[in-house]
């Protein structure tokens, strides 16, 4: 934000004139809050020179000489990043820190969310509006709406799971969540990453990913589309690949769908793409061509080497001041949004500034903890393993290389505190458990820890930076090999889902039949063994500042895990296709998986049972402009409470196209006593069910019968009735 005016120097120019009995200049028109944005932005970019037009298509938006302030960016898919390692070093700053994105999914609460970005969206507020930091970063670079089309990917880490649906409500609900509840402000501005179908990391600024229309606006725009029209945000950051052989930072369907049909108003290209255009994808002859291209196909804010090769366009008249106009015209509204150029009094955020930061509070706390417990996924547990019963243990022995660690992941903040999985185990143990721990096997200490305990919990999993040197493991095109072949990070794919650890809970488990396995990782492995021999799983995703809280409380049985995974989990590697098959047709996420997964899409499993009964539709037909509810009886038949999450899936049995065999529709996430029975309503929208007719170039609901399902999760359908879609 901008330094106001010392108030002597305010009083000496309110004396200078009385004085003289001169009159304050009137304010421009871009200030006065209430005339249209389309007309106060106008008025600006009248007043702003070509220098101070191309300066602010970069991360800098402000226009320092006119007093409109720089909105700023900062990462923030699961926490504000402020670590002050970039090139330019700053202090860093705290921020409250929430389960890699695949945990925010894996709580399959959307309303959760939300609320966690809501925590993100006040302390990006707070600390731009604070002083002392001196920085601002209103827009956050989050959510990641892109799709975890195959488990290699080495950033789906980044992404909420594999399915459109799902994922799209997800990035809807962050959305929300940063735009804050205020009708006419935003707390915070999101910007989606990346548009489109970027998931594989080797090579990925050379490749392409190839894939027909109908997968285009039925799979890998969907979560895109939803956050853009159902949550209003309106920034959006282009992809390093090609879509079809068309680069993504200068492809047409920016232009086309993205600016024009979805409105969006900021266009980012990524990290050095403008370079890559002729660098790696080689479609123009250099960085100058480049640029314009890319201001052409409707960038407006670069994150590459641009001024100079801007103004030597501009000088050529290859490109013109109407064409940074256009730019800027959309990317200032994200500006008035945010209500940057408003009175203070007018806008509610505005007050947020100095004072005890809000990662201190105890309401950004409640909420972390809450998205931790929820992110948790019991994925088995045999002979009632768990939950640990309070007097049934006098020793514990806590090993393994992920026990006594919090790992941050590229895109993570620094936390105002951590509590690691022994630290949590210890807390919750209480003072009468003794409690060993051992990292690794090194002069066999494994089997003698874990034989001398009563029980073992053994804490393997990924490690998300593929050891601490990521920030130097760069190279022209990604990062380089991880140490640990099943490890995968930004710039590097997975080169096998084999958890290497897993030869560390054998140990254990031959020195002490009773161990616990807690999996922290970013992504599924084969844990084929794990899965038929230790009696209980608990998954977690990394990087929460209260992921050993959370873990301590489910392993005692203080809160009953409810979370679901959100990929499906194959048991060998030889069940995926090809990693740059980009046609999920072939066999990829549960809609087309062949094979039986270890775990499918939205298993989770619980210390209580569900019981399903009495699926309804509040009508016999459905209008395609309409919306069914769909009703579900839900009950807790086990003697703890609990949180059910009913699946709505759907099938096209007579469809005039190649449908899924079943896709998901709508979900819940609700907490029942034990005994209680709760009716649980989903909305079904009919547009849901369109798909891209090729002929008419249009979304279309056709007339047919669709049969509604309610599941437990992809493979575990209870219940099923008709609707006619009309």
């Amino acid at each position: 934000m901008p330094k106001t005016m010392p108030a002597r120097l305010l009083m000496s120019a309110a004396a200078a004139l009385l004085l003289t009995g001169a009159s304050p200049p009137p304010a421009p028109s871009f200030r006065n809050a209430d005339l249209p944005p389309d007309q106060r932005i106008a008025n600006l970019l009248s007043l702003m020179t070509a220098d101070e037009k191309i300066d602010a298509l970069s991360t800098e938006s402000g226009v320092p000489r006119l007093g409109v302030p720089n909105f700023g960016a900062s990462e923030g898919i699961h926490g504000v990043q402020q670590r002050g390692d970039g090139k330019v070093r700053q202090t860093p700053i705290l921020t409250t820190q929430f389960p890699q994105p695949p945990g925010l999914g894996a709580t399959w609460d959307p309303d959760l969310v939300r609320q966690a970005a809501g925590v993100e969206g006040r302390e990006a507020r707070w600390i731009s509006q604070t002083p002392v930091y001196d920085r601002q970063i209103m827009m956050l670079w989050g959510p990641q709406a892109d799709l975890a089309r195959d488990p290699r990917w080495g950033r789906s880490e980044e992404v909420y799971g594999e399915d459109p649906f799902f994922n799209g409500s997800m990035a809807a609900a962050f959305s929300r969540g940063l735009e804050g509840d205020d009708p006419h402000y935003w707390l915070a501005a999101p910007l989606l990453k990346h548009f489109l179908a970027n998931s594989n990391e080797n090579d990925r600024t050379r490749t392409s990913s190839d894939f027909d229309d109908r997968l285009f606006w039925e799979y890998y725009s969907v979560p895109f589309r939803m956050a853009f029209q159902d949550a209003g945000a309106s920034g959006v950051m282009a992809s390093y690949n090609s879509w079809n052989g068309v680069p993504m930072a200068v492809n047409p369907v920016l232009r086309r769908v993205v600016i024009d049909q979805w409105h969006v108003d900021v266009v980012s290209s990524d990290g050095g793409a403008i370079k890559t255009l002729w660098k790696d994808h080689h479609a123009f002859p250099d960085q100058e061509t480049a640029a314009v291209a890319a201001l052409k196909a409707g960038v407006n804010q670069y994150l590459d080497v641009y001024r100079d090769e801007l103004h030597a366009a501009l000088a050529k008249g290859t490109i013109t001041t109407a064409d940074l106009d256009e730019a800027l015209a959309r990317k200032f509204r994200t500006t008035i949004k945010l209500g940057l150029l408003d009175p203070p009094e007018r806008v509610p955020y505005a007050a947020l500034h100095d004072g005890t930061p809000p990662w201190e509070s105890d309401a950004h706390r409640a909420v972390s903890r809450r998205a931790a417990l929820e992110s948790l996924v019991l994925l088995k547990n045999d002979g009632g393993a768990l939950p640990l019963r309070a007097g049934a243990a006098h020793s514990i022995a806590v090993i393994g290389p992920r026990a006594n660690n919090v790992y941050w992941d590229w895109y993570g903040g620094f936390p105002p505190y951590s509590i690691t999985p022994l630290a949590g185990i210890r807390a919750a143990a209480g003072p009468d458990v003794k409690i060993s721990y051992v990292a690794d096997d090194r002069n066999n200490a494994v089997a003698a820890a874990a034989k001398a305990a009563d029980i073992a919990v053994v804490v393997v999993g990924n490690d998300p930076t593929c050891g601490p040197d990521m920030a130097t493991a760069w190279t022209d095109n990604g990062t380089k090999p991880c140490a640990d072949p099943g490890d995968g990070r930004e710039g590097r794919d997975r080169e096998t889902l084999a958890l290497a650890q897993e030869q560390l809970v054998k140990t254990v488990m031959a020195a002490n039949p009773r161990t616990v396995m807690v999996l922290v990782s970013s992504f599924p492995f084969t844990i084929n063994w794990s899965q038929q021999n230790v009696p209980a799983i608990l998954h977690m995703a990394h990087s929460s500042q209260d992921e050993g809280w959370a873990i301590g409380q489910a392993l005692f049985g203080r809160y009953n895990p409810g979370g679901h995974e959100v990929v499906t989990w194959p048991a060998s590697m030889d069940q995926l296709p090809p990693m740059m098959d980009y046609d999920i047709r072939h066999g990829r996420t549960y809609m087309y998986f062949k094979g039986k997964p270890l775990f499918p899409f939205g298993f989770g499993l619980s210390y209580t049972g569900f019981r399903y009964a009495n699926l309804q539709v509040d009508r016999t037909h459905l209008a395609r402009d309409g919306t069914a509810t769909v009703s579900v009886d839900v009950t807790n038949t086990g003697a703890v409470a609990g949180d059910a999450v009913p699946q709505l899936y759907v099938r096209h049995p007579a469809s005039r196209v190649a449908r899924p065999p079943l896709q998901l529709e709508g979900f819940r996430r609700v907490t029942l006593a034990p005994g209680e029975t709760r009716t649980v309503t989903i909305p079904l929208k009919a547009a849901q069910l369109a798909y891209w007719d090729a002929a008419r170039h249009a979304l279309t609901v056709e007339r047919e019968r669709v049969e509604l399902m309610i599941g437990a999760s992809s493979a575990d359908i209870r219940l099923r009735k008709s609707l006619n879609i009309d």
